[in-house]
């Protein structure tokens, strides 16, 4: 039971869930310093992101052990399906009760006090989440990871947080999540270099494997460096200096950014995810301190 319920946890990965609180955080935070903090609004919608990641987590989980793309050769925790500690039943169950329990309930209170572009956006969130892996074509198997975590857990999980508690949209609020978009994108590209021979045997064509771990090892380091410029960007728009702290959380990722550079492979690049899903959450908490001061 205890083992069942370790590879469970792992299941959700814990550490992704930052690149849902990060958006939210910082949304909240520009509403908050335009006076227009709305706390119900900013649980929904922080209800809504964590949904969504779990239940990406959760597709994943199960159709990528469909696909083979999680075998014995796994370098990353164990999965629940693949391991047989968890059917692929149980696992679709999980996914549809967590949709319906987060992102149908946060998605109608959002559109109720904030119009119906919230049930759209809701809608098509846990669509992409389960599409991510799941179909013929799949976002991840067909290169578009980086783009969707940076869209998704960027510009759109920012902008949306602010709207739902201000009731209009705001172009600076989608600004602001460039740069917690970047390093999302920076997670994903990291987890694909990890994965990349796995990946390759199993047809999943991540930008790893379409154009090799050479171009992995930029990526990151591109994205890396695009969100240290969104946080000073963002202070010289806004003239909000403060906002310019943020450069921090990327700076914190130099050593693994050394460790890439040097060809840092497989398990060992658990620890740089680690790293990365940590500077996520300090981004956000950088930005969103640094706009209220």
């Amino acid at each position: 039971m205890m083992e069942q319920c370790r590879i469970w946890f792992a299941a959700t990965r814990p550490r992704t869930l930052t690149a849902g609180f990060a958006p939210v955080a910082v949304g909240s935070a520009i509403a908050h310093g335009d006076g227009l903090f709305h706390f119900a609004s900013a649980g929904a919608a922080l209800c809504g992101a964590l949904g969504v990641q779990i239940a990406c987590n959760f597709a994943n989980d199960l159709f990528d052990a469909r696909k083979g793309a999680d075998t014995h050769e796994r370098l990353g925790p164990t999965r629940a399906v693949a391991s047989g500690l968890i059917s692929a039943r149980a696992m679709l169950l999980a996914t549809c009760v967590v949709v319906l329990l987060t992102v149908v309930p946060s998605s109608a209170y959002l559109a109720l006090r904030a119009g119906w572009s919230f049930i759209v956006l809701g809608a098509l969130s846990a669509a992409l989440a389960i599409l991510y892996t799941a179909g013929r074509w799949s976002i991840a198997y067909h290169g578009l990871g980086e783009l969707f975590a940076l869209l998704f857990f960027g510009p759109i999980a920012v902008a949306a947080t602010y709207a739902a508690q201000a009731t209009h949209w705001n172009w600076i609020s989608a600004m602001a999540g460039l740069g917690s978009g970047f390093l999302a994108a920076a997670l994903i590209g990291v987890n694909n270099l990890r994965d990349e021979s796995t990946d390759r045997t199993a047809h999943k064509r991540t930008l790893a494997v379409r154009w090799g771990v050479r171009f992995a090892r930029v990526e990151y380091l591109s994205c890396v460096a695009a969100a240290a410029s969104c946080a000073i960007a963002m202070a010289m728009v806004t003239q909000r200096w403060w906002c310019a702290s943020a450069i921090a959380a990327p700076i914190a990722l130099v050593p693994a950014c050394r460790r890439i550079l040097a060809g840092a492979s497989g398990r060992e690049l658990n620890g740089i995810l680690a790293a990365t899903g940590g500077a996520i959450l300090g981004y956000g908490a950088l930005l969103s301190i640094g706009w209220n001061l």
